[in-house]
């Protein structure tokens, strides 16, 4: 799965994203958990464009926002049938940006986190789903990130991981058919990530900062 991730923000994402300037202001933030609100990139009349969005999909048919807190995300494997994932699967897909994400190792005692990041140090893009859901007296817009099986890598810590696309395929992952996308959601490879054991610090969502990156000592 992928429940928490490092958003660090800056021209360097906008570049990497090739996206519309947006009109919000961006922090970087290390501990990003369920349920905040995350930068999405999706095509909207031909552009990029990044918005803000609760991570916790919201089906437009759900009664409350509670289905939310078990949606974060959506298994490649089930995400055409899945009622909660099929419709945005068909028609709204998205990239998550992150610069990387965390996993915990858990067959030793207490579980021993690590940051996973790219080798080169671009940033990562999620393949995501997004909707609309419309209450009584608000409206809000949600995303998950589709996950898959784990690299060789990732099964060393984890038997799921998030699937991270190159550039090559952002606007084919957005705007393809949905009958061909589902190529995309395949694992990405080991040799391109690179992973290490941090502080477990990091084991509370309100912990924050760069220093949650640095190597165990």
């Amino acid at each position: 799965m992928c429940g928490r991730f490092v958003s660090r923000t800056g021209a360097a994402i906008e570049r990497y994203f090739n996206v519309r300037p947006h009109q919000f202001e961006l922090h970087d933030r290390y501990n990003v958990a369920p349920s905040a609100d995350v930068p999405v990139i999706r095509v909207i009349d031909g552009e990029r464009v990044m918005s803000l969005m609760h991570w916790g999909l919201i089906p437009f048919w759900a009664k409350d926002t509670k289905i939310g807190y078990r949606t974060i995300n959506a298994r490649a494997e089930t995400v055409t049938s899945k009622p909660a994932f099929r419709a945005a699967y068909k028609a709204r897909r998205c990239l998550i940006p992150a610069s990387g994400c965390y996993e915990w190792k858990r067959d030793v005692e207490p579980k021993q986190p690590y940051f996973i990041h790219r080798r080169d140090n671009n940033p990562m893009a999620f393949a995501g789903l997004w909707e609309t859901w419309q209450g009584a007296d608000k409206t809000i817009e949600s995303c998950t990130i589709v996950t898959t099986e784990a690299n060789e890598m990732m099964a060393k810590l984890h038997n799921r991981m998030p699937v991270i696309l190159d550039p090559e395929d952002f606007d084919w992952w957005m705007t393809g058919a949905a009958h061909e996308v589902g190529q995309l959601l395949v694992p990405y490879p080991s040799e391109k990530l690179e992973a290490y054991p941090i502080s477990r610090i990091v084991n509370n969502p309100r912990n924050e900062g760069p220093d949650l990156l640095r190597p165990a000592a």
